[in-house]
């Protein structure tokens, strides 16, 4: 029997996701979305190659008198962001994603949708089984962990690919074409210390909470306003330590580098006697957060309740050294692109903020299409948190994707998305990361595009595909195939 969502056209596309949908694949889980893909191309008699780095190729040859065409690579990737509300009980590594058609869109239920970036595979496995559609040479590449730290395209052997064009699937906004985007680099400042036995007297302990932002994807929806939970968390601490002698057990805050976060919560213990009034403070702070944000945040909550005292405390030095770095530490959009003001040119994402035994690590994400100020920034976060103490290390440093006015494919898909869909695309530049920027590093010759359907509030349990758009994100797909021209 069909699924809702397989009703929808085109019916190839669909029915490759709902498929989809039913593989757990959270980044560094691809266990068996990877041997799905795998089989879907032996099965199809198709050339199917897995490398070192975990990506999937399949090749399929040009149909008849399209032998001639530049050869085209097709590229997505397999993982998706795993992400739920609090209330919502979910293994992303073992339950299918719940989908379901709401109005003009399909969404999940209280989880991520997967559509970033399964529709774009899903369209990619729909070409390979195609009989109908023409074209020249193809390849598709089904890339590893892109959400977390791009392991597949940072892995690709600059020897697997024969493709002259590639066409990235992973864009999130219909009628956009995009042809460069930011490159980005992890900053994690750790905390090394002794925990410190719970030793006072005639003391509570309390958990705070922050909870119902809305969060995001850290690059498409940065400039947003958006609150990130970990900053409002440590503006209450900072207030608790100063007016309530709070002391800090343990933390936690967000738990994906791009994603923004959008719940932390830590346990704090206050005099007795002070419980009354640090509950209408907390109460105080909800209010002047709603007041702040509450035009973006319709359901922002601060709240406290009594809990056990802990066994440890965080060392008092450390503990205000924390939170003076994080409550002073960068947030958001650092820079408009000069001359382009409408488009992100470098922010950070304060992503992350555990404890555990003996250890606190902060992790930000900094995206720039600006190496120069990528590096400027890193320079500042890292200045706060060594002047706090912190071992500072930076890792997963990928470059930007440098845009090509002059590209051949560019124009082509300018003529084909005019002639298919009726009017002139918008040619733009991203500030998420793509994986084009590595690829491309790998392989300088490649002439590259990025597009996608309308996705909305991706890396969130809002995130919602809309039906429309990718019938016409189908349309358009295939008929630039068609249209690739000879070599």
């Amino acid at each position: 029997m069909k699924s809702e969502i397989e009703t929808l056209q085109p019916e190839a596309v669909w029915r490759h996701f709902s498929a989809i949908c039913k593989i757990p694949r959270p980044s560094g889980h691809l266990e068996k979305i990877t041997q799905y893909i795998l089989d879907f191309g032996k099965n199809l008699g198709l050339e199917t190659v897995l490398d070192k780095a975990g990506n999937v190729l399949i090749r399929k040859p040009a149909t008849s008198g399209m032998e001639n065409r530049k050869p085209v690579v097709l590229q997505g990737h397999m993982d998706m962001v795993p992400q739920k509300n609090a209330d919502k009980v979910h293994n992303f590594e073992t339950d299918p994603i719940t989908s379901y058609i709401d109005g003009e869109w399909v969404t999940a239920n209280d989880t991520t949708l997967g559509a970033d970036n399964g529709i774009g595979i899903s369209s990619i496995l729909a070409i390979l089984e195609s009989e109908t559609l023409k074209h020249g040479p193809l390849e598709a590449l089904f890339t590893y962990d892109e959400e977390t730290g791009m392991y597949g395209a940072l892995g690709l052997q600059p020897d697997l690919l024969q493709a002259e064009i590639l066409l990235n699937t992973d864009s999130e906004q219909e009628g956009e074409l995009y042809m460069s985007c930011a490159g980005g680099i992890d900053l994690t400042a750790s905390f090394r210390y002794k925990d410190e036995p719970y030793i006072l007297e005639n003391e509570i302990a309390l958990k705070i909470i922050v909870s119902g932002l809305k969060g995001g994807h850290s690059g498409v929806d940065i400039h947003l306003g958006r609150a990130n939970a970990n900053k409002l968390l440590f503006r209450f601490l900072k207030h608790a330590v100063q007016e309530y002698d709070a002391r800090l057990a343990w933390v936690s805050g967000g738990n994906l580098r791009n994603a923004i976060p959008r719940e932390a919560e830590a346990v704090v213990t206050i005099p007795a006697e002070y419980k009354s009034d640090f509950l209408d403070e907390v109460a105080d702070f909800e209010a002047l957060y709603i007041h702040e944000y509450g035009l973006i945040e319709d359901d922002l909550t601060l709240t406290a309740e009594e809990t056990g005292l802990p066994d440890f405390l965080i060392p008092e030095p450390i503990q205000d050294d924390l939170i003076n770095a994080v409550v002073g530490c960068r947030n958001g959009v650092a820079r408009m692109i000069p001359g382009v003001p409408e488009v992100v040119e470098t922010s950070s994402n304060l992503a992350i903020v555990r404890s555990s035994e003996g250890s606190i690590e902060v992790l930000i994400l900094i995206r720039s299409s600006s190496e120069s100020m990528k590096q400027a920034l890193v320079s500042s976060l890292e200045s706060v948190f060594l002047l706090a103490g912190a071992k500072v290390e930076t890792s997963g440093d990928y470059p930007g994707w440098e845009p090509n006015l002059n590209s051949p494919v560019l124009k082509v898909a300018k003529d084909v998305h005019k002639k298919v869909l009726g009017f002139d695309p918008e040619v733009k530049i991203m500030h998420a990361g793509l994986e084009c920027g590595i690829i491309g590093a790998a392989y300088p010759n490649l002439d590259m595009i990025s597009f996608g359907p309308t996705i909305k509030f991706p890396h969130s349990p809002d995130e919602r595909v809309n039906i429309a758009s990718v019938e016409h994100f189908w349309n358009f797909l295939t008929n630039l195939v068609e249209n690739i021209p000879a070599r």
